[in-house]
């Protein structure tokens, strides 16, 4: 058969583009060389956030993605145990108070609702943060979902309106008429057609390379600690340090642990967030989870007696700009890409998936795609050589 729309990969980006795809009147097939949300859809901790991120380009596609799923999707919400539960992000130093203020000034310009929390009413908002903190700012547009009931549903509701999902076929390359991307090679057949969406996550570059071209995703590695069940609303935020900012906005390849802290539904605490550049390397890292443990004790001293039951880890497509990939290849046409969203993918794959079915149907986006271009990298690599 043949399809107006070939998705590679099936976690929550390529999940979120199937689902608006569908419901634009496409003929979608999802081919996923594993199990749906088996990259790192099934790694991370479910973030939506605004907080996060400076003003720019990727905090205006995070305003837009809150938008899809508070509007779009809000009648789904419940499928995926949407939270919105805000976020606290606290700072342990005058200094990086001041530094937390200034960065919300630029935020609130761009449309980010934040609330300054001065030193004395922390304890209003968490009962249990450490007395030593300088202040925090509250931002109520953060909000959580569980990201595999996302992946599933989104691909559920793409399937009853006519899209295929197909697990365990990997894509071996594309076919082509000229430079032109007609479909794809999979393990069990050729697909042929109008387009094909790489939505592989930390392997996009991988699936780029099958046209010719070059995306530089690169996987960035980190670890969440999952503690013991604990009574309702112990942790009632999404908490972290103000540093955390810095570490995701940083390029560095050594660890990074910068202390985030927020529970779940089930009553358990999720604890991170460490970044390392390492490859595909599973190993466990005793510097990281132990590095991770003390951040987390320093924000919420209680924790000190509490069970960590396990640790799992997972891999962030990273971009060297700390942008995602998103809109179609010139190099290539045909081919569309939508990864390297690093750890921002659950909260921006709403509005990412949006974005590309406008698009792939003709319609004008939403959000202008041309900061996320696929080709922006190609001059810096030409001056290179």
């Amino acid at each position: 058969m043949s399809a107006d729309l070939v998705i590679v990969g099936a976690g929550v980006v390529g999940a979120a583009g199937a689902y608006f795809a569908s419901l634009a009147g496409l003929r979608v097939v999802v081919v996923e060389r594993g199990a749906i949300a088996g990259g790192t859809s099934s790694a991370g901790e479910g973030n939506l956030l605004v907080s996060d991120k400076e003003a720019g380009p990727e905090l205006d596609l995070a305003l837009y993605s809150q938008q899809v799923w508070r509007d779009d999707l809000a009648e789904y919400a419940g499928l995926w145990e949407f939270e919105a539960k805000g976020g606290l992000v606290v700072a342990g130093s005058e200094r990086s108070l001041a530094a937390l203020r200034e960065l919300s000034v630029h935020q609130r310009r761009s449309g980010v609702e934040v609330r300054d929390v001065a030193q004395a009413e922390l304890r209003d908002y968490e009962p249990h943060l450490s007395p030593e903190l300088t202040g925090a700012a509250y931002y109520p547009q953060d909000a959580q979902v569980q990201p595999m009931l996302v992946v599933a549903h989104l691909l559920r509701l793409a399937r009853e309106r006519g899209a295929q999902v197909r697990t365990h076929t990997e894509v071996v390359g594309f076919l082509r008429d000229g430079d032109r991307v007609t479909g794809v090679r999979t393990v069990r057949g050729d697909i042929p057609a109008g387009a094909v969406l790489n939505a592989a996550g930390t392997w996009a570059g991988g699936v780029a390379e099958f046209a010719g071209v070059r995306v530089p995703v690169l996987p960035r590695r980190g670890f969440i600690l999952v503690t013991q069940p604990m009574p309702p609303r112990t942790i009632r935020h999404k908490v972290y340090a103000a540093e955390y900012v810095g570490d995701v906005a940083s390029s560095d390849a050594a660890l990074q642990t910068s202390p985030v802290v927020e529970g779940t539904a089930s009553g358990t605490i999720l604890i991170g967030s460490s970044r390392e550049r390492v490859g595909f390397d599973r190993t466990v890292s005793v510097p990281a989870i132990s590095a991770l443990a003390a951040k987390a004790i320093a924000l919420f001293p209680m924790l000190r007696q509490v069970r960590a039951m396990r640790t799992y880890l997972g891999f962030r497509p990273y971009c060297p700009d700390h942008l995602p990939v998103i809109g179609p290849d010139p190099r290539a046409p045909g081919l569309w890409h939508a990864c390297g969203h690093e750890g921002a993918g659950i909260g921006l794959s709403a509005g990412t998936g949006k974005l590309i079915a406008h698009a792939v149907t003709g319609e004008k986006p939403d959000l202008d795609l041309t900061p996320f271009a696929p080709d922006r990298f190609q001059d810096a690599e030409e001056a290179l050589h």
